[in-house]
């Protein structure tokens, strides 16, 4: 499967689904995620939903994460459209978010993080492969963030189905996944 034809599957699929179906899914992704065992994490970068495209919200599992760790930072992205790369804002109770151009929430002040400094990164997708590469929504944002941070980041995908076989036009710059949790299971990649 192209990675064309995947955005077009996988986007009507996710918006066909109900409240209920959503919830429940998000509460047996919360589960499996809680039995991962993840190394000690000081930053962690999350995606802010697009909830009219019924992303997969990350809130609860962040939650999570900061319960048990309260010294915990949470960075969300900035689309830099100069230099076509996402900026890293810490989140906390200052800073602003407003969507932009493309409906995405973001930050529009705060203090930048060193991608160096970032431990686990929650990745959007609407589609990933057998091997963990995903199909995002086309622009390279992700994967040349992920090109710089350091080599024992932890990346997460979160998808309400299951993996297709096979991306058929995966790119050189394609970074696969570590994990991947869905409702029935987590997918865990070499």
């Amino acid at each position: 499967m192209t990675k064309k034809e995947a955005r077009k599957i996988f986007k009507e699929k996710r918006l066909s689904l109900t409240v209920g179906d959503r919830n429940r899914f998000d509460d047996l992704i919360l589960i499996h995620f809680q039995q991962l065992q993840l190394p000690d994490l000081f930053y962690v970068h999350t995606y802010l939903a697009m909830k009219e495209q019924r992303e997969i919200e990350t809130d609860h599992l962040l939650h999570y994460l900061e319960f048990r760790n309260p010294e915990l930072k949470i960075v969300i992205p900035r689309m830099d459209h100069t230099n076509n790369e996402l900026l890293h804002i810490e989140y906390d109770e200052l800073v602003d978010v407003m969507k932009n151009e493309w409906g995405i929430h973001e930050p529009v002040n705060g203090n930048l993080v060193d991608e160096q400094l970032i431990d686990l990164v929650f990745v959007p997708l609407l589609a990933f492969d057998d091997d963990g590469y995903r199909v995002g929504y086309g622009k390279g944002f992700y994967d040349k963030f992920l090109a710089k941070c350091r080599p024992d980041v932890v990346k997460v995908g979160l998808s309400y189905f299951e993996s297709i076989p096979y991306i058929s036009d995966r790119a050189q710059f394609d970074i696969p996944l570590n994990y991947c949790i869905t409702p029935q299971r987590v997918y865990e990649f070499g």
